[in-house]
């Protein structure tokens, strides 16, 4: 599960939102995904192995978001995550997204 607070935060913003760890602590990274397919939600992670398990491995998820900024720096996290939901929004779905301190990439998912 991404940063508690960083999910915690998203859902102030009223997004539904479920964190793994909460719910089966200890899952794999392959498991992990499941419930992300299962529900149909993207997948939010700082963990760039997620990535290779749908790239490299063709596992499933609806949509992938890879926050690639430290976690001491909340703030700024969750500002770029902010920003980027509301200019992708439902496009989300179907693309991996990348997101930095600086700039956002996305690209389709296979």
């Amino acid at each position: 599960c991404a940063a508690a607070a960083l999910v915690a935060a998203l859902g102030k913003a009223n997004h539904d939102v479920s964190c793994v760890a909460e719910i089966a602590a200890g899952f794999t990274d392959t498991a992990a995904l499941e419930p992300a397919r299962e529900e149909h939600r993207l997948f939010l992670t700082d963990d760039k192995g997620c990535g290779e398990l749908v790239f490299r491995f063709r596992l499933s998820v609806p949509g992938l978001v890879l926050v690639r900024i430290e976690a001491t720096r909340m703030h700024l996290r969750w500002r770029r995550l902010e920003t980027v939901i509301s200019q992708i929004g439902e496009d989300l779905f179907g693309r991996y997204v990348v997101v930095t301190e600086n700039r956002c990439r996305s690209r389709p998912l296979i």
